[in-house]
């Protein structure tokens, strides 16, 4: 069985890749997502703030305009660690309030 984010195919806008993450668009919900090039569900916290603080200058850019907030629930691939920048309300687009 192979991993989705290990095969990191270039399915989506790509922002950022160095040899320890990239950060593209997800596939599913179309927000940027950072990726650990390690196949593993645990970074270390000096690897985390890594990955996080390219996550935020991206999503800075693309959500200038409002808060935004990192989402690491894993949860369609648990066993490989990223984490989606996600805009308020992003479980609720679409929806009349």
């Amino acid at each position: 069985m192979t991993c989705d984010l290990c095969d990191a195919a270039r399915l989506t806008k790509r922002y950022y890749e160095d040899d320890v993450c990239w950060i593209a668009d997800c596939e599913i919900c179309l927000v940027p997502m950072v990726v650990w090039d390690v196949h593993d569900p645990s970074p270390p916290p000096e690897v985390k703030e890594h990955l996080w603080s390219h996550l935020r200058a991206v999503a800075d850019v693309e959500f200038a305009d409002v808060t935004w907030t990192i989402d690491d629930h894993m949860r369609n691939i648990p066993d490989h660690y990223h984490a989606h920048a996600r805009p308020p309300y992003f479980w609720r687009r679409g929806e009349r309030l």
